[in-house]
This record gives C-alpha cells, structure tokens and sequence, in this order.
C-alpha cells in the first residue's frame, strides 16, 4: 500500500497522531499535508508523551517526514518541537517544502481581531494566525518559506504585507498597531537560515519515493467536519482536510492514493 491517507471523520482529535505512528513503524515517509500549529498530535512511545502540531508523527522512528505546501508553518513552533527533539538526543530527517506558507506575529493579531468583531458568527480559533495565513495565500500576498531563503524578495514582499496589514488593523478593527517592520524581516531571515537546510521540493520528493514503491503516509490534520468546503461552514477550519487535500497540500496525483484510513472515536465529544 503505497499511499495511504490518514484522517478524522469528525471534527478532529480522533487520535490521528498515535494511528500514524502505529503505521509509521512500516513506512517508509511521513508527510504532512494540511493546517498548521492548531492541529495537536500527542504519542506515546516508551512511556514517554511527545506533542506534535508540525513535525509529522513518524519521525520518533526514524524516518523521513515531510511537511507539504498545504501546511502554513509557525516559525516559532516549528523551532521549539526540532529543540525539544534534539534534546532527547533525536535529530530528524526533515523535508519543508519551499511552496509552504509562513505564519507571522501580524497573522495571529489579526486572527483575533477577527474572531472580536464576529460577534455570535466567530469561529472560535485558536487564534494562532492559521485563517489568515490562508488568506494571505489565497491572495497571493502571502510569504513562502522560499521567501526566507532570497533576502530581497524577503524585504519587498514582507514590507508590502506589513504596510497593509497596519492599515487593515487601524481603519477596519480600529487598533491603532505599530508592526517593527525590520524586526519582523529579521526574525524570518533568521527562521531561514534555521532551516535552510531542510528545505526541498517535497512533491518531487514524495512523487519519486511513490515511483520507487516506497510507503508513503499522509498525515491529515483536524478532522472531515472542519473542512473549509465540506465541513461545517463557517465554524470549520481554512484548511481542506478532506483525504482529496493530501493531493493538492502535497503534490500528488489522485491515483497515487492507495488507500484511505478514517479515525473516529467511539464516543463523540
């Protein structure tokens, strides 16, 4: 079985995570193909609790994992969970894509903002900035962990991003926010050096493992509910969660999914 699918049947926490590690141990990758740092993995191996909300499960075993272009990546977690890897003596065979988006300080401000003038419409987040993230994407303002890597697109498309999101935040939400524009340029050129290396073309890594016959696992975050066009709209989450949106967040065609894995829990809460 190839590709496999991994995803909720409901409105996520399924325990997705300890299905995926259970399989990964006869995987050969892991890759994630949806959602960001609001999604929470937790397994258990040896006795010991790791949490995940970026780094595929998979990797306490070893192998490769990936994190796909329908991921939006929060600099700040991403770092702390490689930290707290790397502290338990594991380093990890990672793969970014170049075609992920990158989720700000801004994003998450702004996240809840939103959610304030909602009202009784408010999706209740986790405020985390993913929403945004994807709107950012969708309107093709958003910054790419390619961008980390190319110092001056990285200036001119962060200083136009942060321009109108202080304009966005002043005349519409009515907070008047001073964003550090070069502080902000700062820290992403520092995430990019961080994780320069891991960077990689993930769909033409993942199509090659699948034409080589490796097994490939795609790890859904949330769950079939939430899904921004078959869920329960607008309550959902932005991301597709659905088994078809491990083709579009990873890069591969629909025949290369072999088989599709449902997690739901026997009692629903």
């Amino acid at each position: 079985m190839p590709g496999v699918v991994i995803v909720g049947t409901q409105w996520g926490d399924e325990a997705k995570g300890k299905i995926t590690d259970f399989l990964a141990k006869d995987a050969d990758c892991i890759v994630r193909y949806n959602g960001g740092a609001n999604a929470g993995h937790t397994v258990v191996v040896d006795g010991k609790t790791y949490r995940f909300s970026l780094i595929p499960s998979g990797v306490l075993h070893g192998k490769r994992v990936y994190i796909g272009n329908g991921v939006v990546v929060d600099p700040g977690v991403l770092i702390e969970e490689l930290e707290n890897l790397r502290r338990e003596g594991l380093q990890p065979d990672l793969h970014i894509s170049d075609r992920a988006h990158v989720v700000f300080g801004f994003h998450k401000l702004e996240d809840g903002l939103q959610e304030r003038v909602k009202g009784s419409l408010r999706a209740g987040t986790t405020r985390r900035g993913i929403g945004p993230t994807y709107s950012d994407k969708a309107a093709r303002l958003g910054i790419r962990v390619a961008d980390l890597l190319d110092e001056e697109a990285l200036r001119s498309k962060i200083s136009l991003l942060v321009d109108l999101k202080q304009k966005l935040f002043s005349r519409v939400y009515g907070e008047d926010v001073k964003l550090d524009k070069d502080g902000i340029i700062r820290e992403a050129m520092r995430f990019g050096w961080e994780i320069s290396s891991y960077v990689c073309d993930v769909s033409a890594e993942i199509n090659e493992a699948l034409d080589n016959g490796e097994t490939v696992i795609f790890e859904g975050a949330q769950g079939t509910l939430l899904d921004i066009d078959h869920g329960v709209y607008p309550y959902g989450t932005s991301s597709n969660t659905i088994a078809g949106g491990a083709c579009t967040g990873v890069g591969v065609g629909p025949k290369r999914i072999d088989r599709v894995i449902g997690v739901m829990k026997a009692y629903t809460s």
